[in-house]
């Protein structure tokens, strides 16, 4: 964002609560990388320079790439300034730090979709003797106490701890609820290639049926590895990982899980051979008599014969539970009435709904598929650029 505000001479500052890249270096696991291969983590006249451009970076890499780009863009950040609060004022906004207060025209909250994990309220009954832990105070396997483990969430962060934990030799239990599968490869290309050449990732918003269903949906089972393997449910059972259903409460110390698992997987199941057949079908179209491999499809997911539907949480099995339940935005200090029901923020492609001036970036599907990856920013910037500079010249934003 602050480069397209740079290219159209558009005077801005950047306020990070803590160091550029802050997150990545603060609030992830120890052996996480990129789920997208390095050739993808391009930002605007910045790309990947590396040796290992189909390999997946690791987060001291990360941290080293953004600053990289933040210094060569000679981006105008103002580094450990957390924002106290923001208020609409006369002619705009004013937005108080630490450092003091800051009047502007226009706002863009560039702060993202992960700042807080979400929790379930039912994990309020979860005995005392169990240790709960989320993504960001996770670290690795040995922080967590004896026993076996509890991993609440199949998407990308579950299934990844789940594997991670289990390979260090600990028992896992996985409860598993709507999911997003997908394999590394296909036909020979990362399937983010296939997303991005098919042109799936640039998919907008106003193009999408259910679009607010669409932003909820969790994250694919990917994992970023020097073998660029596939993670799954039937690579995780083949592991030893126990799946059980979705975990639908907690009882007098037990934990009850959904009896609905197969269709969980047969629905994953058909989504994933739905987004083949669309690659297949735009591969025909491009290029007939591709040298690319052939179609290919994928064994079904294999749902436990008889998944236990309860798990006694005071008998000693389980010494700890992983909330890889998503997250979410925290906007403790936006003092606006911008949000909906649910508490999100009301905005249409980037654009703050009732807040005139005010806009986000890097929000789920915010103007494309690929809002959230670090490719798909730049189009969201010069999109939500070109409407702040309308709002700024008189127009009214498109």
């Amino acid at each position: 964002m602050s480069r397209a505000l740079t290219d159209r001479a558009i005077e801005h500052v950047v306020l990070e609560r803590g160091e550029v890249a802050n997150s990545w270096r603060r609030e992830r696991w120890d052996s996480l990388r990129l789920l997208t291969p390095n050739w993808q983590s391009r930002l605007p006249g910045y790309p990947y320079k590396g040796a290992d451009p189909d390999g997946f970076m690791t987060m001291p890499e990360v941290v080293a790439h953004i600053a990289g780009f933040a210094a060569a863009s000679a981006a105008p950040v103002r580094t450990h300034t957390p924002v106290a609060s923001v208020q609409r004022i006369d002619g705009g906004y004013r937005v108080a730090t630490e450092g003091g207060a800051i009047r502007c025209r226009s706002v863009v909250l560039a702060s993202g979709a992960a700042n807080v994990p979400h929790v379930p309220q039912l994990s309020q009954a979860v005995p005392g003797r169990i240790e709960c832990v989320t993504p960001f105070d996770y670290g690795n396997p040995q922080r967590l106490p004896p026993g076996g483990v509890l991993v609440v969430g199949a998407s990308a962060t579950g299934v990844q701890l789940a594997e991670e934990i289990r390979r260090s030799g600990r028992p896992v239990t996985l409860s598993v609820g709507e999911h997003v599968r997908l394999p590394r490869n296909y036909r020979g290309r990362d399937v983010l290639w296939w997303m991005e050449a098919s042109g799936v990732w640039s998919q907008r918003y106003d193009e999408i049926d259910d679009i607010e269903r669409a932003r909820r949906l969790p994250s694919p089972q990917l994992v970023g590895t020097p073998a660029h393997a596939t993670l799954d449910l039937n690579v995780l059972q083949a592991a030893g990982v126990e799946l059980v259903g979705r975990l639908s409460a907690i009882r007098d110390g037990r934990a009850l899980f959904s009896g609905g698992l197969a269709n969980q997987f047969a629905l994953a199941d058909l989504k994933m051979e739905r987004l083949l057949e669309t690659f297949d079908a735009w591969e025909r179209d491009r290029a007939p008599g591709s040298a690319l491999a052939a179609p290919e499809r994928f064994e079904p997911s294999r749902a436990p014969a008889a998944p236990r539907l309860s798990l006694d949480l005071r008998s000693g099995e389980i010494g700890s539970i992983v909330w890889a339940t998503g997250f979410r935005p925290e906007y403790h200090w936006l003092e606006l009435p911008v949000f909906d029901r649910r508490g999100g923020l009301r905005h249409e492609g980037g654009a703050v709904v009732g807040a005139p001036g005010l806009y986000a970036i890097g929000l789920p599907l915010l103007r494309r598929r690929k809002s959230t990856f670090i490719l798909g920013a730049e189009d969201d910037a010069r999109d939500i650029v070109e409407d702040l500079a309308g709002y700024l010249g008189g127009r009214a934003a498109s």
